[in-house]
């Protein structure tokens, strides 16, 4: 059975890095934790979410949510605040050093990621190139 997709998200590059823990290749927020927990709960077939990243939008990459069912075999786990985050292997690279935040506001509600790792992204904020 193929993993429910959630949607789309929005990327910010950063100017500055953050001091994340040296093994994780993913910070997430306690919003993020929150809103994850929140999509998981009532789900006992879902393990988690999974990131990926596939060629999308007018600068190139844009990163996928879904649903994950598991972990794959070359699949990189976050694990925060009884959370579980899949990253997969194309994505990894392009993750390292990102913080994985919910946003809500009058007009939208989305999973952002501060990447310090981008060099474009277009206008709306949905692809970016490295």
């Amino acid at each position: 059975m193929a993993a429910k997709a959630l949607g789309s998200a929005t990327v910010r590059a950063v100017k500055s890095r953050r001091s994340i823990p040296t093994r994780a290749a993913l910070v997430l927020t306690n919003s993020a934790v929150s809103r994850i927990k929140n999509l998981l709960n009532g789900k006992p077939e879902y393990v988690g979410l999974k990131i990926g990243v596939k060629q999308r939008g007018c600068n190139g990459l844009s990163y996928t949510l879904n649903f994950a069912e598991k972990k794959d075999k070359l699949d990189e786990e976050v694990v925060q605040d009884g959370v579980r985050v899949f990253i997969d292997r194309k994505a990894q690279l392009t993750l390292l050093g990102t913080e994985m935040d919910f946003v809500e506001s009058k007009l939208s509600a989305e999973f952002v990621f501060n990447n310090p790792n981008i060099k474009g992204t277009c206008g709306c904020g949905e692809s970016f190139s490295i």
